[in-house]
């Protein structure tokens, strides 16, 4: 028998209806508003001392880089600056937002990000497929590849889940069991990495740095939003999380943007203790919208003990219940 699991889409998923989700899913993605919250929030960080302009004192009414001191640095106009921040730029060039990208002192990812904030806009379901950006189709419900199944069943002792849009749990191992908890106890709905991060209170004392991951999982879905705006499932999801938690809402408006690769994770295990684990992230090529989670210790270090021994009292634990 696999040893693997996967989720079942669920039907009916609820939608937050409050002022602070709809706040917070108007600027999720290509929307004006989107692209303004994520152009201010970059001036913000610059100080006029950052970029060498000079600064000649006096109180000043927004923090960091002001409009015209940003235009200035791009080499546009301050009424072309203006309309792009505010949306109203209908196909601004690409010379244009690398110009502006380096002004801000984005790195890639944020540059690419700004990219599909300035040009893609969302439409409404069923609508015509014209502007329709990165996420169209996204909100239908995904299948597992065979080729991830066939991953998960070839490494019984490495944790691992399939991660899909939304960072949805689309499928995991018994391995990750043991390490993660039991995606299987869970509503389909409810398999889903930053809303366990975030709203299960287990979460915070498993992740010994749980701030940091928590505002990963916000980067990301800041990511995943610049590439789906069509995506009502992932708009519920910000909705719900933003309704449901001041952490997350106060770090969405900070407007970060990180993919999601690889790097060290310590853990508070309450049946072994302390893991220090490395975590990658592997995408095939044909489909980046599936990605293969691995947990993984160093060779030969207590953490590999441990979590060798983790792995092998969840399996005797099924062999029982069998």
């Amino acid at each position: 028998m696999s040893a693997n699991r996967t989720s079942r889409p669920d039907p009916t998923s609820g939608t937050a209806t409050s002022a602070v989700s709809r706040t917070a899913t108007s600027a999720a993605a290509g929307t004006p508003s989107g692209l303004a919250e994520f152009l201010r929030t970059r001036r913000s960080r610059l100080r006029p001392e950052d970029v060498d302009l000079p600064d000649f004192g006096g109180r000043r009414r927004v923090a960091g880089l002001r409009r015209e001191e940003l235009a200035q640095l791009a080499g546009v106009s301050v009424d072309y600056y203006t309309r792009l921040e505010q949306g109203r730029v209908g196909n601004p060039s690409d010379a244009v937002l690398d110009a502006v990208a380096r002004a801000l002192r984005l790195d890639p990812e944020e540059a690419g990000h700004l990219h599909r904030l300035a040009r893609t806009r969302p439409t409404r379901a069923g609508g015509a497929g014209a502007g329709r950006g990165p996420g169209r189709g996204s909100a239908a419900p995904q299948k597992v590849r065979p080729s991830m199944v066939r991953l998960l069943d070839a490494m019984p002792d490495v944790p691992a889940v399939v991660m899909g849009r939304r960072m949805d749990i689309l499928a995991w191992n018994s391995a990750a069991v043991a390490l993660l908890g039991d995606y299987g106890t869970l509503a389909p709905a409810e398999r889903n990495i930053a809303r366990i991060t975030f709203l299960d209170p287990a979460s915070r004392t498993l992740y010994d740095d749980w701030v940091g991951c928590a505002r990963e999982n916000v980067a990301f879905l800041h990511l995943e939003a610049g590439r789906r705006p069509d995506d009502p499932r992932l708009a519920e999801l910000i909705g719900e999380l933003s309704v449901r938690s001041q952490e997350f809402r106060h770090w969405w408006a900070e407007h970060p943007v990180r993919d999601k690769t690889s790097g060290h994770k310590v853990f508070h295990h309450p049946l072994v203790g302390r893991m220090e684990l490395v975590y990658d992230t592997l995408r095939s090529a044909d489909d980046p919208d599936q990605a293969l989670v691995t947990y993984t210790a160093d060779t030969g270090s207590p953490s590999e003990d441990a979590l060798r021994m983790l792995i092998s009292w969840e399996a005797d634990r099924v062999a029982r219940s069998r």
